[in-house]
């Protein structure tokens, strides 16, 4: 998404800028001895110094579409990364969250953050009782260990203890998001958040039972 939109749609849906990618470039071996920690951030320690050896990168060629009603496969070339400005909105919106009793979980490896979670704290949908994953990105030298797992099953859990029924996901289209959301069991919206729709037309709109 663009930045503009941690912005302009408001506190309810802010982090649906970053909307839930789970990064994946080259896919990379599985290493060896990693010892990996999860934590609560807090908001103090929140800042660009915290960003400083994560790897944000991400390319890829083919991204999900629906046309006529159906999940197609399209070449649509892409490379996403973020600026000094997406850094800054990215950091005033995860310190919101936590200001607002939201969820920003994160997985360090030797002392550098590698990935984190965030999850919005307000109850949307109705009877669906959605939360909001507003954000899940792994360091492009991290991926494919196990992290990006973790973390979503861990803002699962925090949902569902929150008082929430599913997990409201805003995601990237791209082929490799998207398998990664399959995995973790997320199908298809049965309510489409329309802001979200509204700000990021090509993203897909993803639930998954807590």
């Amino acid at each position: 998404m663009s930045v503009a939109v941690w912005i302009a749609v408001g506190t309810a849906i802010f982090c649906a800028l970053f909307a839930s990618r789970p990064r994946k470039g080259t896919p990379a071996e599985k290493k060896e001895n990693l010892v990996i920690q999860y934590r609560t951030l807090e908001e103090n320690e929140i800042s660009r110094e915290l960003f400083r050896k994560f790897k944000r990168h991400q390319t890829g060629t083919r991204c999900w579409r629906k046309e006529n009603g159906r999940w197609v496969i399209k070449d649509t070339p892409f490379t996403d990364d973020w600026s000094e400005e997406d850094y800054k909105v990215l950091i005033d919106c995860l310190k919101d969250t936590l200001e607002k009793g939201g969820l920003v979980y994160a997985a360090f490896v030797e002392g550098s953050l590698k990935g984190f979670v965030a999850v919005l704290p307000e109850i949307f949908g109705g009877e669906h009782r959605y939360m909001d994953l507003a954000a899940i990105h792994v360091s492009e030298d991290m991926r494919n260990q196990g992290i990006g797992t973790a973390l979503f099953q861990t803002a699962k859990k925090w949902a569902k203890e929150k008082g929430g029924r599913k997990l409201y996901i805003s995601a990237h289209s791209s082929v490799e998001s998207q398998a990664f959301y399959k995995k973790m069991g997320c199908v298809e919206a049965k309510q489409y958040n329309q802001k979200h729709v509204d700000k990021e037309p090509t993203d897909c709109q993803l639930e998954v039972e807590l």
